[in-house]
């Protein structure tokens, strides 16, 4: 049922379910506030969200009474009500910004900062902050508190990802609420009272559960901090890119925060339809690092049993001329779950169309028992929805055919797939094997031809997550690909890492491309004449030959994901 109510002069149609501060934010009016989130109970702790309700004046007839214009008189509350517990009712009247609600936020700030340490110049949360922001817009700037603060608890370690500092808190209880509501693991709780209240884990426990970290995202101070990120860098230094969590197939949204061309930190970016705020530690932390280390700076080739690195034409040279010596029938091509569909399409048009092969498959990594009911899945990898649309077979089914020596050459793109002896010794039978690798992995080591590939934190492209759902990815470090200014990587975007000429000085220069645009300068090598020049242009294609991504473009998938054509039914 839907009532209508007037916020600042602004009559509004909301549902009758909501709260103020919920149709209040719908409709384009911020009202300051720390403690609501709009995922979490409402706790009514930091009394920041205070505004002025009123209802229509009535007689005792019932009817509203009206001024001497016509206007009807509104009969205000005699004390002002907190916005995050407020129901809104059909006729109500709410003020956000009278003299009297600046007072009361004044007050609260004031009565909130008492306590709170002058830590700003060494804490992780300076420039993201909400009481640094609203002690900037809500606050008068000065203190009447001349006396000693509280002393609390300071760089305490609660879990082995996070670590608390209680003078900062203001006992919000986001946290709290987080463990309880959403993890439904609770761990943190606040113990005394009045000013000695403080935060701390229940005893004989720790903040240890696998969504830990977002306790410091939802912390609007700097109470709760990463370990892995503090004291890294300020955020007013760092660039950020909207990008997914590649660590299973949900496919969080994420924004990746890069200094100095290395990667620093991942956080949750909302997407209601796939992660809503959060996301799990293991895609926080394990996601990024083998971005910025232990990667493969340029094309290798084994001579005499050994890697030396080479030139890109030399790498694509001896690729084609090998392949060249087996039949279609000899040569297996293996796609990645890990690359992109831009990079997985061109992968299997090049197999069929150029190699003439039907040997086509890529391998699954499922790990059995590890998930959860929140976000976690079995699948550890965010793109082999895709890879079974386009018409992959099973890698498992080629291992025979291997192990009898039918298969001789592997074109393989961007997977470790030995991951044991067994696959590791049946791939020694194989003659030719050229892989596609950001890394340094036990396949890399036993290929023949090594092409340094991007990351999914250097390219452009798109991802199918296990519902379906295409979503983008987009470049946030650069490789030496992006200093010639391809792929769409304006130089003003470099601008973001630092100047131009000094973006190398910690992250290392590296010689990697897309995985698209290797299989096209090799394709192109045997003669094929295909021309794309962005990955956009490879997925135009796929919307045009795969009838699930009919219709589909990168404006229309936008930050938010599009699900494919055949699984709208089911939303």
């Amino acid at each position: 049922m839907n009532v209508s109510i007037t916020i600042d002069g602004k009559k509004i149609d909301c549902d009758f379910s909501k709260t103020v501060i919920q149709v209040a934010q719908e409709n384009g009016t911020s009202i300051p506030h720390f403690c609501w989130h709009p995922s979490l109970s409402v706790s009514g702790n930091c009394r920041m969200c205070l505004v002025d309700v009123g209802m229509p004046k009535r007689n005792r007839e019932g009817q509203i009474e009206v001024d001497a214009n016509g206007n009807p008189i509104t009969q205000f509350m005699p004390k002002l009500a907190i916005a995050c517990s407020t129901q809104v009712a059909d006729g109500m009247v709410v003020e956000t910004k009278s003299d009297k609600i600046i007072n009361a936020r004044e007050a609260v700030m004031e009565f909130i900062l008492i306590n709170h340490p002058l830590d700003c110049p060494i804490c992780d949360e300076a420039g993201e902050c909400k009481l640094q922001d609203y002690a900037y817009k809500h606050s008068v700037g000065e203190s009447r508190f001349e006396f000693e603060k509280v002393q609390k608890p300071k760089r305490v370690a609660i879990g082995k990802n996070v670590m608390l500092d209680n003078e900062r808190c203001i006992m919000c209880s986001r946290c709290i609420r987080f463990c309880d509501e959403i993890v439904k693991e609770p761990s943190l709780v606040f113990s005394e009272r009045g000013d000695n209240v403080t935060l701390t884990t229940f005893p004989g426990t720790s903040l240890d559960n696998s969504y830990s970290m977002n306790t410091i995202d939802l912390c609007p101070v700097g109470a709760l901090t990463s370990k892995d990120f503090r004291f890294k860098a300020r955020v007013w230094d760092m660039s950020f890119t909207d990008s997914i969590c590649v660590g299973c197939s949900r496919g969080c949204n994420t924004t990746v925060g890069v200094r100095n061309n290395e990667i620093l930190r991942l956080t949750p970016r909302l997407n209601e339809n796939v992660n809503s705020y959060w996301m799990c530690d293991d895609g926080r932390l394990n996601t990024f690092e083998f971005v910025n280390k232990n990667r493969i700076k340029q094309p290798m080739i084994k001579r005499d049993g050994k890697f030396s690195e080479c030139e890109w034409d030399e790498a694509i040279s001896k690729t084609i001329s090998e392949l060249k010596r087996f039949s279609p029938s000899e040569i297996l091509v293996i796609g990645s779950p890990f690359a992109t569909n831009e990079d997985n399409f061109l992968l299997k048009k090049f197999a069929k169309q150029v190699l003439k092969t039907e040997n086509i498959c890529f391998f699954n990594h499922i790990v059995e028992g590890n998930k959860d009911e929140l976000l976690i899945l079995e699948d550890k990898t965010p793109n082999s929805f895709a890879l079974k649309e386009f018409g992959f077979g099973n890698g498992n089914n080629f291992l025979q055919m291997i192990s009898e020596k039918k298969i001789r050459a592997v074109y393989l793109l961007e997977d470790n797939i030995a991951t044991d002896e067994t696959i590791v010794n049946l791939l020694s039978n194989v003659d030719f094997i050229v892989t596609h690798s950001p890394n340094l992995n036990a396949t890399t080591q036993i290929a023949s031809v090594v092409f340094s590939s991007s990351t999914y934190a250097e390219k452009n492209g798109t991802l199918t997550n296990f519902e379906g759902r295409v979503q983008r990815i987009r470049p946030s470090v650069a490789t030496l690909e992006h200093d010639r200014a391809l792929d769409g990587f304006a130089m003003s975007r470099l601008d973001q890492f630092g100047a131009h000429n000094d973006r190398w000085t910690k992250g290392e220069k590296r010689d990697a491309r897309s995985s698209w645009k290797i299989i096209l300068n090799v394709a192109n090598g045997f003669g094929a004449k295909w021309k794309y020049n962005t990955a956009e242009d490879v997925f135009k294609e796929i919307c045009l030959n795969v009838k699930s991504f009919e219709n589909m473009s990168y404006a229309k998938i936008s930050n938010k994901g599009l699900l494919l054509k055949k699984m709208e039914m089911y939303v």
